[in-house]
């Protein structure tokens, strides 16, 4: 069983990705948690004191797809692109539940998407040498994962594996262009 502060996390999440953030009110996260509000109050004084919790474990994760990503045998970009698609992961529900904060004017999640988004950028641009080549690469992945992750639930948005296949033939294109 996970501790209470990772239930806490979860439900969260979950109310975020769910209902936004009005809804995920510390009283209801603590419920959804199966926590007392002493308990939610011990682990995470305020609802900042929750986003921010909420941003360390998304960095946290990130950072570790980032360390696959520049290992990855086929290369950061095909990699990126190819896990462009959401797949209600860990890391899938952390980045849309700040998705969600960021829509708010939230600035700390708006900080975190976008220091996660640069380091990305980052390891693309290392592969391929060139900021901008790394930016389309980059722009091609977000936009198959906005379609997944917030489309899908409406019956579109879902990318075939053969649809993935064509899209990491044009990244190769790019690759080798570089």
């Amino acid at each position: 069983m996970s501790s209470s502060r990772e239930r806490i996390l979860d439900s969260f999440e979950d109310a975020l990705i769910r209902d936004g953030e009005r809804a995920a009110t510390m009283e209801a996260v603590a419920a959804s948690a199966e926590v007392s509000k002493g308990g939610l109050l011990y682990h995470f004084p305020s609802k900042e004191a929750l986003v921010e919790g909420l941003s360390e474990r998304l960095r946290s994760l990130a950072e570790r797809d980032r360390g696959i990503m520049t290992a990855a045998p086929d290369g950061a970009a095909r990699y990126y692109v190819r896990t462009s698609v959401f797949e209600d992961s860990a890391l899938d529900r952390a980045l849309v539940s700040m998705a969600r904060l960021a829509q708010q004017g939230h600035p700390t999640a708006k900080a975190s998407l976008a220091d996660i988004q640069e380091r990305w950028l980052d390891v693309l641009e290392a592969q391929l040498g060139d900021r901008t080549i790394a930016r389309a690469v980059k722009l091609l992945g977000d936009g198959l994962y906005y379609d997944a992750a917030f489309f899908a639930s409406a019956g579109t948005g879902r990318t075939s594996s053969r649809e993935i296949e064509e899209l990491l033939d044009v990244v190769d294109l790019i690759v080798a262009g570089s």
